[in-house]
């Protein structure tokens, strides 16, 4: 075979990428399509096909006798959900995960907004660096780390002492509902451990949305008259409200599925993926699990329709 045979792909291959641009350039549809449908066909089968998956399997029973899932059709797994202790673990972890975004919304606006406003080149970049520095280690080092910190022997009781604040601490922990045994058996140190690692996910958010607002409003406002609280409750937290709406989507939804930090830090009481976990690992009643599962989908699904009523989304 000679040189000028071997050639011949190679030199076809522009004319045909042309020919290929042309007709793409022609038919934008085309050319949307095919970006399109790749990224849809993983995300519906994959994410919807599971969700469709989860879904049915919530409809079917376990076979108490016998261990065995029988794919029979019941509404049992949803008529259990409402027990008293279901419900109790769903309020449970509802109320905490609104706790935790509702603090790290608190803790993270200030932060994002002096990033946002006063800040530039290396200043900036050194903010970035250490308010996404925790994420660069293991989460579950992280928890463990946070373990030690709120042991009885560890290092805030070590702190607490040496400052003659020990007091304050076991006050804290006879406190009825948030106390325990120690702060690393307690769901005051479940609250910490979780504020600690979510707020990354609140800072970066508003932080994004403060730098959308344009100085020119900021200015405006105090030459109107009005003074720093009237400008941040009247201009710059409605232009920040879509980058708080995000953060809080982030740590409201990651707390309320969180399983692992509850087994590790916190009292006895469950929470909505300890259930799950149990339920589908431990009991192998994998249909209550599903059934289950889909709590935390509703109860996002209803935040989201609440925040979009309010206007949430209205300036992305």
């Amino acid at each position: 075979m000679s040189a000028a045979t071997l050639s011949l792909p190679a030199a076809g291959w522009p004319r045909l990428r042309r020919r290929l641009s042309d007709a793409l350039l022609g038919r934008r549809g085309l050319l949307l399509a095919l970006l399109l449908v790749p990224p849809l066909l993983w995300l519906g089968v994959l994410y919807v096909g599971s969700l469709l998956a989860l879904l049915a399997n919530s409809f079917w029973q376990l076979d108490e006798f016998s261990g065995l899932v029988k794919h029979e059709f019941t509404l049992k797994n949803f008529i259990d959900i409402f027990a008293p202790a279901n419900l109790d673990v769903i309020a449970r972890t509802v109320l905490m995960a609104a706790a935790v975004t509702v603090a790290c919304a608190v803790l993270g606006f200030p932060i994002a907004y002096y990033m946002a406003r006063y800040t530039r080149g290396a200043t900036k970049a050194l903010c970035y660096i250490l308010v996404m520095l925790p994420l660069w280690s293991s989460y579950l080092v992280r928890l463990y780390a946070w373990k030690l910190l709120l042991a009885k022997e560890g290092a805030i009781n070590w702190v607490a002492a040496k400052l003659h604040l020990t007091w304050a601490v076991d006050l804290l922990l006879a406190t009825p509902v948030i106390g325990g045994p120690s702060l690393s058996f307690s769901a005051l140190g479940t609250f910490l451990v979780f504020v600690y690692l979510w707020l990354p996910y609140m800072i970066l958010p508003i932080q994004a949305a403060v730098e959308r607002i344009p100085p020119t409003m900021i200015e405006a406002s105090g030459d109107l008259g009005a003074h720093g609280a009237q400008t941040l409750r009247n201009v710059i937290l409605p232009m920040a409200l879509p980058g708080l709406v995000a953060g809080s989507i982030f740590t409201f939804s990651l707390t309320l599925g969180d399983y692992i930090v509850p087994g590790v830090i916190g009292d006895s009481r469950l929470y909505i993926g300890q259930v799950v976990y149990m339920q589908q690992g431990v009991a192998g009643n994998v249909p209550f699990a599903a059934a289950f599962s889909l709590v935390p989908i509703l109860v996002i699904g209803a935040y989201l329709w609440i925040a979009k009523r309010m206007g949430a989304f209205d300036a992305l």
